[in-house]
C-alpha cells in the first residue's frame, strides 16, 4: 500500500510536458560571441528570443523598434570642422598626452630649445674644429643609425646622441681619430637617459671593432657630461614632431602611418646634413610636416593657417630648411649615406623611402599665406 501511495500517476498532459522539455534540452546552445562579433551582439540577443512563444503584438513592437534603429543608423553624420590649435591640445584623445598641461609643456620646451647653452654653434666646424669636416660628421651619424638599429634603440636616443655630439664639438676641438669614440660615448649617455635597458660599455666597444677600450669610453663619457654641464634633456625634432603630427592629421584627407613614417624618415635625414644644425628643432619639425604633405599630395598646398598658427612658422621661414631636406630625400645631398634610406625601405616603415616626389617645389608654396 505504501509503495502504491508513493507512485506518481502519469497522465497524458504530463507526457506532453515531458516531450516538450526534452525538445528544449536537445536544442543546440548559442555560439559564444567573440570580440570581432561584438557589433552584432544586440541582434544576436534578439534572434535568441525568436524561438520563444512571444505574443504577436510584442513581436511587432520589437520589429518597429529595430526598423527605427536601423533608420537612425542610416542617417548621414555631419562632418565636424577641423579643430583649432587650442582644441587639439584640449581634446581628450589620450590621457597619457596630458592635454590640460600640453600648452604649458611645449612652451617650456620652446624656451629650452632657444637656450644658447643647450644649442650647438651653427658654424662650429669653421670656428672650433680643425680636423673634422661636414662629411666626416655625416658618416658618423649614418653609422650611429646602424648602431641604433643593431641594439634596437629608440629614435629619441638617436636624436639625443647627435645633439650631444654637435654640442660637444661646439665646445671642444677634437682629433678625427676620436670622432667615433665621441659618437659611441654620446650614444651611451643618451641610452642611459632614454632606454629601459641601455647597451653595456663592452657592447659599444665591440661595435667599434674594439678600436677603443672600456676605460676610454668611460673617460669620454665623463668629458661629455662635464662639457654639457649635465644638461641632457633637450627637446629634439622628434619631441616637437609628435605634436605637429596631431594637427597635420586633422587636416589630411588621408591620414595614416604613411604620413607619420614619412615624417620620421625626413626628420632623420635632416640629422645627416651639417647645414641643418643651425635650425631649431621646432623649425625642422615644421619643415618636415610641410615636405611630407607635399610629397603625399603635391597638387595641394602643403601649409594651412592651422599649421601656421600651431607651429608659429610661415612658409617663407621654412624655405631654406625645406629645400635642404628635399634635396636629401631626392639624394642630391648625402647620396652616399645609405643607413637611414635602407632603414625606411622596409615594410615595417611602409617603404616610405621609395615614395616618389616631384623634383622641384613650386615657389608659391614657399610664400606666406594670404589671409
Amino acid at each position: 500500500m505504501a509503495e502504491k501511495e508513493n507512485c506518481i500517476r502519469v497522465t497524458r498532459a504530463m507526457k506532453r510536458r515531458a516531450e516538450a522539455a526534452a525538445v528544449v534540452e536537445q536544442t543546440p546552445t548559442k555560439k559564444r560571441v567573440v570580440l570581432g562579433e561584438l557589433p552584432y551582439l544586440q541582434n544576436a540577443a534578439v534572434s535568441a528570443n525568436e524561438g520563444s512563444a512571444v505574443e504577436p503584438q510584442k513581436q511587432k513592437c520589437r520589429n518597429r523598434t529595430r526598423t527605427r534603429t536601423r533608420a537612425k543608423k542610416a542617417l548621414p553624420i555631419p562632418e565636424a570642422a577641423p579643430p583649432t590649435a587650442q582644441e587639439v591640445d584640449t581634446a581628450p584623445l589620450d590621457p597619457q598626452m596630458c592635454e590640460p598641461y600640453a600648452r604649458d609643456i611645449y612652451e617650456y620646451l620652446h624656451k629650452l630649445e632657444v637656450d644658447p647653452n643647450r644649442r650647438p654653434l651653427p658654424d662650429y666646424l669653421a670656428k672650433v674644429q680643425k680636423d673634422i669636416t661636414a662629411n666626416m660628421r655625416g658618416v658618423l651619424v649614418d653609422w650611429l643609425v646602424e648602431v641604433a638599429e643593431e641594439y634596437k634603440l629608440l629614435s629619441d636616443t638617436l636624436y639625443l646622441t647627435v645633439s650631444y655630439v654637435d654640442r660637444f664639438l661646439s665646445l671642444n676641438s677634437l682629433n678625427r681619430k676620436m670622432l667615433q669614440l665621441l659618437g659611441v660615448s654620446s650614444m651611451l649617455i643618451a641610452s642611459k637617459y632614454e632606454e629601459i635597458t641601455p647597451p653595456h660599455v663592452e657592447e659599444l666597444c665591440y661595435i667599434t671593432d674594439n678600436t677603443y677600450t672600456k676605460e676610454e669610453v668611460c673617460k669620454m663619457e665623463a668629458d661629455i657630461l662635464k662639457s654639457l654641464n649635465f644638461d641632457l634633456g633637450n627637446p629634439t625634432i622628434k619631441t616637437i614632431l609628435r605634436r605637429f603630427n596631431r594637427v597635420a592629421d586633422e587636416s589630411n584627407k588621408d591620414p595614416g602611418l604613411h604620413f607619420e613614417f614619412l615624417g620620421y624618415y625626413l626628420a632623420e635625414l635632416s640629422l645627416l646634413d651639417y647645414n641643418c644644425v643651425k635650425f631649431l628643432p621646432s623649425l625642422v619639425a615644421a619643415s618636415v610636416i610641410f615636405l611630407a604633405r607635399f610629397i603625399i599630395q603635391p597638387k595641394m598646398h602643403p601649409w594651412t593657417s592651422s599649421l601656421q598658427q600651431y607651429s608659429g612658422y610661415k612658409p617663407s621661414e621654412l624655405r631654406e630648411c625645406v629645400l635642404i631636406i628635399h634635396d636629401l630625400y631626392l639624394g642630391r645631398r648625402g647620396g652616399s649615406l645609405q643607413a637611414i634610406r635602407e632603414k625606411y625601405k622596409r615594410h615595417k616603415f611602409k617603404c616610405v623611402a621609395v615614395m616618389p616626389s616631384p623634383p622641384e617645389i613650386p615657389p608659391y608654396y614657399l610664400e606666406d599665406l594670404v589671409e
